[in-house]
């Protein structure tokens, strides 16, 4: 991806309310506000969001924890910590095992700015689940405004063992100046002016309902993938290196779909998901009063995923998907997430899409980057 040069002028507390985009990122980076070990990579740098890459070490906790008001993270880890493991160049972290990993990245925000963290798609899409810890926090993946200090990720692996190395990208980050506004009649204005999905009419209460396709277009595709336990090392690194098969089972088209307990698997939204150049998206859980699962990992839609003038036209969204404690009946259909958007400050450089790389434009089911194409 070419970035052209930041602005030496820019300072932040002079952008609109709303996401950052990736100049204003650049800008962050530039003037010390985004502080990093090794350089920022300029790949790092999406449409709305920066990659987060792991640091040098990983620690094997006892479980997950936060931090908290009174402590900072390093201070938790002298308690919780019980094996360090130097990643710099590999390592294995086991299902089942949590793991504290500092970030090669740190912030020094002004209290204009807040920050949100969420897994990579290609992170949920493995199943890995992956959370920012920063200092005295008390709730994961947010970043209160002002916050100046270390970032860390709690990484949990839940069905695949993964190859992780100092750089590796689990995480995202987004930086928001303001309250974010989730206000459904903008959003029902802005759905008039752009269609965000198709086809119908959506269903908008606190965000516009996603529901899941499992009945698909033709009988030969699979609506869904199920996960095999108990499958190879993935590294977390490589692209289009495995076999769908030795990790996959394909569930095919039927009307309902009986979830078990503690199995992943991966369905597709029955909408075409489209998020204008001028917002940014997040997808969020549904109620969880309404069934036992949930989708297990929430997620960012950078501007102008699914949009036509990216190449984008009728790309669904990817739902990584649990039951509780019990097994649950998910109906073709069901409202399964919520879309929330939120304007973005200024109009991004460039959005996503083919030209810049982007692994899942043009979307339908689709396994994460580091698998083949399934045939």
């Amino acid at each position: 991806m070419t970035l052209p040069n930041a602005p030496q002028t820019y300072d932040s507390r002079d952008a609109g309310a709303g996401i950052l985009a990736a100049r204003l990122i650049r800008e962050m980076c530039a003037n010390g506000a985004i502080i990093a070990d090794r350089a920022v990579e300029p790949d790092q740098i999406q449409p709305a969001s920066l990659d987060l890459r792991l640091g040098r070490v990983a620690y094997r906790v006892r479980a997950s924890f936060l931090p908290g008001g009174r402590a900072s993270v390093r201070d938790r880890l002298g308690d919780l910590a019980l094996h360090e493991i130097n990643i710099e160049d590999g390592a294995v972290l086991e299902t089942g095992c949590v793991y504290i990993v500092p970030l090669l990245e740190s912030l020094a925000l002004d209290a204009s700015l807040s920050a949100a963290a969420n897994p990579k798609s290609s992170t949920g899409r493995l199943d890995i689940f992956t959370r920012v810890i920063c200092d005295h926090a008390r709730e994961f993946d947010q970043v209160a405004a002002g916050y100046a200090g270390p970032l860390y990720a709690e990484i949990s692996p839940r069905t695949f063992s993964v190859l992780v190395r100092t750089g590796s990208r689990l995480s995202q980050i987004r930086f928001r100046r303001g309250e974010p506004a989730h206000n459904d009649s903008e959003l029902r204005a802005l759905h008039g002016e752009q269609r965000l999905i198709s086809p119908g009419e959506p269903n908008i209460d606190n965000g516009i309902a996603v529901c899941v396709d499992l009945a698909g277009i033709g009988q030969s595709a699979p609506v869904g993938f199920r996960a095999k336990r108990h499958s190879g090392l993935i590294d977390v690194d490589r692209k289009g290196a495995y076999d769908p098969a030795d990790f996959w089972e394909p569930i095919h088209a039927r009307g309902s779909l009986v979830l078990d307990p503690d199995q992943f698997y991966i369905l597709a939204s029955k909408e075409a998901v489209n998020v204008p150049p001028s917002h940014a998206a997040e997808m969020i859980p549904y109620n969880p009063l309404v069934g036992e699962f949930r989708v297990h990992y929430a997620g960012f839609f950078d501007p102008g995923f699914g949009h036509a003038s990216s190449g984008g036209a009728d790309s669904r969204a990817v739902l990584e998907v649990r039951s509780h404690e019990v097994p649950f009946i998910l109906e073709d259909g069901q409202i399964i997430a919520r879309l929330i958007y939120e304007r973005m400050s200024e109009a991004p450089e460039t959005v996503y899409g083919e030209g810049i790389g982007s692994s899942y434009q043009a979307q339908g089911l689709k396994l994460s980057k580091h698998f083949r194409a399934y045939k």
